[in-house]
């Protein structure tokens, strides 16, 4: 029973890799203002996109979650394929690349955010 259930994990894992991009879509990027000539209604619009953006990212990764450790059991053990290792570093390239998109995000929005406070001093 337990070998099915690893044979399972292992096809799940396989799979995944193909159909990352249909079954977990990472969201699209947030225009960010120029805050140097940003109104303050389109830097709060930008500050609610950027919110947005993080939802939706947190939701990517919460879906990659399960195929992240379906890909870790399928390439753990004695002589795991080439294939399981694989999808294990797409899918671990994947999500590490949703954290570093997001912190990139935040940042532009922590820059523009201190232009308008220049280009808006008061």
């Amino acid at each position: 029973m337990i070998n099915v259930i690893k044979l399972a994990l292992i096809g799940l894992a396989l799979g995944s890799a193909a159909s990352i991009a249909g079954e977990c879509a990472a969201p699209s990027e947030p225009q960010l203002p120029d805050g140097a000539t940003a109104t303050m209604e389109q830097m709060l619009a930008g500050q609610k996109s950027v919110k947005e953006y993080q939802a939706a990212n947190s939701e990517y990764r919460a879906c990659l979650d399960p195929k992240v450790s379906a890909a870790q059991v399928a390439a753990a053990g004695d002589s795991p394929s080439e294939a399981a290792q694989t999808t294990l570093k797409q899918l671990n390239d994947e999500y590490n690349g949703s954290v570093s998109k997001e912190e990139e995000i935040a940042t532009k929005f922590n820059t523009a955010l201190r232009d308008y406070k220049t280009a808006h001093p008061g």
